[in-house]
């Protein structure tokens, strides 16, 4: 029996993930599905004429769309009139707060200019004592910068997530000399927060200590080699 139930937690292990992260994606395709498709055509809606259900299709047609409005929206003429469609929404109170705030988190995670995650820290958070998990954004900019920022340490802006979804969280400005920097990556960082602790990377400060000593003597090493070669 034990060995029943360990057979039984290694295929779990294995089929969990893979049946989680189809169902996660037909979940997407269905609903993206479901507000395409009632929009298109019947002429040009293959779930018309044919027998069976075509999975997928409206999200091809939303993905083609998106792709036709960026295209559109490179030229001088697409330009003014998105120009003049944000001047519109400008103009009304409550809506082009909400407009403002989410074109400027969307232009923030797409864009490559973007400076992303790099780095994974600690930080003693809440008190003295406490140490947490936080990703390095980049140094406080504009009134924080100018307020906060001290001779010595300057004030790095932290990204604080809460466990299990790292995607909330909080934001911080701690002081360059109290951030831990961990050799980590962002990925791992991310595991570990996700798992509540329970999958940590391996601490590869010793296999990449012993990597340098290997490099260091391989030129060493081809020396000896050549040096023992029969001279002619």
């Amino acid at each position: 029996m034990t060995r029943v139930r360990n057979y039984f937690l290694t295929g779990f292990v294995v089929t969990a993930p893979l049946a989680i992260t189809a169902y996660l994606a037909w979940s997407f395709v269905g609903w993206v599905d479901s507000w395409v498709k009632p929009l298109i055509p019947a002429r040009y809606n293959p779930d018309s004429y044919l027998p069976f259900a075509v999975p997928g299709f409206g999200l091809i047609v939303a993905l083609a769309l998106i792709t036709l409005v960026g295209f559109l929206t490179a030229n001088i003429i697409g330009r003014t009139i998105v120009s003049y469609g944000e001047y519109f929404l400008g103009r009304m109170p409550l809506v082009r707060n909400i407009y403002r705030a989410l074109k400027q988190i969307l232009e923030t995670v797409f864009s490559e200019r973007a400076q992303t995650f790099k780095k994974v820290g600690l930080v003693e958070y809440p008190r003295k004592g406490l140490w947490a998990l936080v990703f390095v954004a980049t140094e406080a900019r504009g009134e924080v910068r100018h307020l906060t920022n001290g001779d010595d340490s300057p004030t790095i802006a932290v990204f604080l997530p809460t466990t299990p979804n790292p995607t909330s969280g909080y934001l911080l400005y701690v002081p360059k000399d109290d951030i831990i920097e961990l050799e980590m990556s962002v990925e791992d960082g991310a595991k570990l927060v996700i798992s509540a602790g329970l999958v940590a990377p391996e601490y590869q400060a010793q296999t990449k200590a012993l990597a340098e000593e290997a490099l260091a003597a391989q030129p060493a090493r081809k020396r000896r080699t050549a040096s023992s070669l029969p001279k002619r």
